[in-house]
């Protein structure tokens, strides 16, 4: 296939009047549209206003896609533990599946192609199996959690830890390499030292093996970790072993000097959340300062009930304004850099060489733009635009590993409509049986 348009290759390449040749699940080509046109005149071709790499949610929740709207305007630790995780107790094997399934849709309809995604303690093989159907790329994992948490999530360590060792098993590594496993222990709040040790464990017994958590999101997270190990988060993190270029933590948004430094000495991966970090009055976590001493800075949009929504656009925007208005500096975190973040960053973030940027050799996966709007008018600058103006639903063709799966506001394979109704209903169910109130004030 031969994708045309005004090509944004990566965070600093734009190809006026370009192109990408797609074969199999790999880019042949990138270039002027001409010259790739005459080179590969049988190609079939689509045209777009603007292409771009397809972008990575460096930290979400799938499987909280029932709970969109449920726990506005509530402190994290309220919120996550009088709404989420109710929620999350109360969902059997089909409620989880519909969410996943709900959550990779608005994903792959808004510009996302590979996430990176904080599961659930119970029925995690039908977020993998919703993965592999929907066709998005995926590193995700079960949730660990061994203390301090609410019946029907609480687990034994060594069943938690065996049951992570058969999904790694079964789906690491699935549907030709695109799902992928992190191990994935919510935060250290509900962990003990063992489950955390036992994780690192895990997954350096498994090549390719990641791991995923939470980390110094809410200055009570870090009072409650500090009071029962007698060190601050991202230390004791380090301590019981997860930190390291195979670690992902989604927040940092409250560290100290020590702490920074490990992040950068150890080559962790940081995902900044702008929009849940608002929304929970968490903080504005020190973004420039990560990228100047070098840590790797993914983006994410956190999961529905905290954002309410998975548009990687509207991320990219936030971040930006964000990291100008804490700095009093309109200069940090300009376009460039923080698509970088939504692509190249977000591909370390997920574990996947050959992804984040549209080059010659790399993964396919590739979306499509329409700049026919108003508000897209007029268009002086396509990386600008990508980053301030630009929404998910701007977004009309998006390629996972060479194949189509969304284009034309149809979702190629799966019945989205279906899916919506059974979210819908499994959503109505599941909130009810959480005793969670719904109803307006």
């Amino acid at each position: 296939m031969l994708i045309a348009g005004t090509v944004v290759a990566d965070s600093e390449t734009v190809i006026p009047d370009g192109a990408v040749v797609v074969e199999g699940n790999t880019i042949a080509a990138v270039g002027d549209e001409r010259t790739l046109r005459d080179r590969y005149p049988d190609h079939e071709r689509r045209d777009f206003d603007l292409v771009a790499p397809g972008l990575v949610g460096g930290h979400v929740h799938s499987v909280q896609s029932l709970g969109r709207g449920i726990a506005d305007d509530a402190a994290l630790l309220d919120w996550l533990f009088d709404a989420v995780l109710p929620m999350e107790a109360a969902m059997d094997a089909e409620a989880t599946r519909a969410a996943a399934e709900l959550g990779y849709l608005e994903c792959l309809e808004s510009g996302t192609t590979t996430v990176v995604d904080h599961l659930s303690v119970n029925h995690a093989a039908e977020a993998f199996e919703a993965a592999i159907e929907t066709g998005i790329r995926a590193r995700l994992g079960k949730v660990l959690m061994d203390r301090d948490s609410p019946d029907g999530l609480l687990e034994e360590t060594d069943a938690a830890l065996a049951e992570s060792e058969a999904l790694i098993r079964e789906y690491h590594g699935a549907a030709g390499g695109r799902v992928r496993y992190a191990v994935t222990p919510r935060f250290a709040v509900t962990c003990t030292e063992a489950c955390l040790r036992g994780c690192r464990e895990l997954a350096d017994r498994y090549d390719g093996v990641t791991i995923h958590t939470h980390a110094s999101e809410n200055e009570d997270e870090i009072e409650t970790v500090e009071a029962d190990t007698g060190r601050r988060n991202l230390l004791w993190l380090d301590e019981v072993g997860l930190t390291g270029p195979d670690v992902t933590l989604a927040h940092c948004v409250h560290t100290d000097e020590r702490e920074r430094e490990v992040l950068a000495e150890t080559d962790t991966v940081v995902t900044h959340c702008p929009s849940s970090n608002m929304k929970l009055a968490s903080g504005i976590a020190p973004v420039q300062d990560y990228l100047d001493r070098g840590v790797t800075v993914a983006l994410g949009n956190d999961g529905p009930p905290c954002n309410n929504t998975l548009d990687p656009f509207t991320e990219m925007r936030q971040a930006s304004l964000l990291g100008k208005v804490d700095a009093r500096d309109p200069t940090r975190l300009p376009a460039s850099t923080v698509l970088e973040m939504a692509t190249e960053h977000g591909a370390r973030a997920a574990g996947f060489d050959r992804l984040g940027a549209l080059r010659e050799g790399h993964r396919a996966d590739v979306i499509g733009i329409t700049t026919d709007l108003t508000r897209a008018t007029p268009l002086h600058d396509p990386l600008s635009h990508l980053v301030y103006a630009a929404h998910g639903d701007d977004v009309v063709f998006t390629m996972v590993d060479g194949e189509v799966r969304y284009a034309d506001g149809e979702h190629v394979g799966v019945d989205a409509a279906a899916v919506r109704e059974r979210a819908t209903r499994h959503a109505e169910r599941v909130v009810d049986a959480a005793g969670i109130d719904t109803a307006e004030p």
